[in-house]
């Protein structure tokens, strides 16, 4: 993943690209591109999609840079762009967005990986059973929740961004990232009733 930009530095690429400085505008790609291709990646089956879905992102991000009206900050914006891209991308294939394979997690967004624990042999088991558990569970549930679920807890963005990026109220994120929530839950719950039952 690209470094972090601090605020002042972004503002200072941002003006830049506007007027089509490339060199700005590829140092906005390095910020970014590792968690806009961890976001894409989770929203759609296939890794090589993934990648071109977010090369498109940028592609789109820079023909259109110059309208960027700073209403929203660039992040919300770029996700924005990649969520529309996943959500259009499943139309044309008419399917659902989203096949999510925690183990072949290939170090571009930081969104997964665990620290290194001490070598337990069970505690390894278990942690890649709850992985696939997981797994399941994010895909058994609509795109809507997933979309929240992923922006809120593996991409940390606040209830505003993805309303603003989602275009619907605060209100409606709140409730279907509670939403999201109960049915992982829910689903853990099942599973670990039929583990233990």
């Amino acid at each position: 993943m690209g470094r972090q930009l601090d605020p002042a530095a972004e503002e200072t690429l941002i003006a830049r690209a506007k007027g089509r400085d490339y060199e700005s505008f590829s140092k906005i790609v390095d910020a970014y591109q590792g968690r806009i291709y961890g976001f894409v990646k989770r929203m759609i089956r296939d890794q090589e999609e993934a990648l071109d879905v977010t090369q498109e992102v940028f592609i789109k991000a820079y023909q259109a840079f110059d309208r960027f009206d700073g209403r929203s900050s660039l992040r919300t914006w770029l996700f924005k762009i990649a969520h529309n891209l996943c959500i259009d991308r499943a139309r044309k294939h008419d399917r659902t967005p989203y096949e999510m394979h925690l183990d072949d997690h290939d170090g571009e967004s930081e969104a997964f990986q665990v620290p290194d624990s001490r070598w337990d042999p069970e505690a390894i088991a278990l942690q890649s059973e709850l992985k696939g558990v997981i797994e399941a569970a994010l895909a058994s549930m609509s795109e809507k929740l997933r979309t929240v679920l992923l922006l809120q807890d593996v991409e940390d963005m606040p209830y505003e961004e993805i309303s603003a990026l989602l275009g619907v109220p605060v209100g409606t994120v709140k409730s279907r990232i509670f939403l999201a929530r109960a049915h992982v839950k829910n689903y853990l719950d099942r599973y670990q009733a039929g583990v233990r039952g």
